[in-house]
């Protein structure tokens, strides 16, 4: 499988499994599925209230952990100093693992400076190995890079052939920060499934159009986390490294992008959703 090299001398699996909206029942079996099928890369977050379960099913794979790279993600109830070791505490415990190799800042919202310094304190503890944000503008990132001491290494995003380059993509270059696509297949759009060129070079490479976008983001430089509970798509998903697209191929997916989002969020609802108290705790 790719890898990537983070800013920090780490790296990072190029594709794993991601579990936004997989409630925990299936979260469980769809981890430790695709940890056997050779995943090793597993994106989960507080919010998603399934922590529990991707710790059982990365216990259940057999995998060590040592071999996986997890990421897990703070809400920003927690974005003060004091509340960000508590709250990653909490993380590990959930997980039922000493340390996440990546913690993000789930949201801008709140005190996400103050939250990124107590971020600094836990990787120099150890009980974090790297730290990033999520769904990050410009000059929310920005802030960050000038208040804070350890540069992100990774700036989750939605990304995908109709919103190729946000506004944070210079700034991403620029900085070293990996930019982890959410969506990477555009929610599932069936007309963006069927464009042409995905069609026609599925034929070509014998794979299904998602594949042929998949393996889109993984040659421009994204790290990518479909999420999945089937098996089926878990193991198409990662059969995605043996063929490579051209450049010729790689200008004509580049004319697809419409800087179209599927997520779009009123700020007033966005900003309240945020900072609503949510007790993560209820999990099994």
């Amino acid at each position: 499988m790719d890898k990537l090299k983070l800013n920090n001398g780490m790296e990072i699996p190029a594709i794993g499994i991601g579990t936004y909206r997989i409630k925990s029942k299936d979260a469980e079996p769809a981890v430790e599925e695709a940890l056997k099928l050779g995943y090793r890369l597993v994106d989960t977050a507080n919010v998603y209230q399934n922590e529990v379960a991707v710790g059982k099913g990365i216990k259940n794979s057999g995998v060590p952990r040592e071999e996986i790279f997890l990421t897990s993600k703070i809400w920003p109830q927690d974005f003060k100093k004091r509340k960000v070791k508590k709250a990653i505490k909490k993380t590990l415990k959930r997980l039922d693992t000493d340390y996440v190799d990546l913690i993000l800042l789930h949201q801008e919202a709140g005190d996400y400076v103050s939250a990124w310094q107590g971020l600094e304190k836990e990787v120099k503890k150890g009980t974090v190995k790297a730290i990033g944000v999520s769904n990050f503008s410009e000059k929310a990132l920005k802030k960050i890079l000038k208040k804070g001491t350890i540069k992100p290494v990774v700036a989750q995003n939605e990304a995908h052939p109709y919103y190729q380059k946000d506004a944070t993509a210079k700034l991403l270059k620029k900085e070293g920060i990996v930019l982890e696509a959410w969506y990477p297949l555009g929610s599932g759009d069936k007309k963006l499934l069927n464009e042409k060129v995905f069609r026609k070079l599925a034929k070509k490479y014998g794979k299904s159009t998602a594949q042929i976008i998949l393996r889109w983001h993984t040659q421009v430089g994204h790290v990518i986390i479909p999420g999945s509970k089937t098996p089926a798509h878990i193991a198409d998903n990662l059969d995605i490294f043996d063929f490579e697209l051209t450049e010729d191929e790689l200008k004509k997916i580049a004319k697809l992008n419409k800087n179209k989002k599927y997520m779009k969020i009123p700020k007033l609802f966005k900003k309240f959703f945020a900072l609503s108290r949510i007790n993560f705790d209820k999990q099994k």
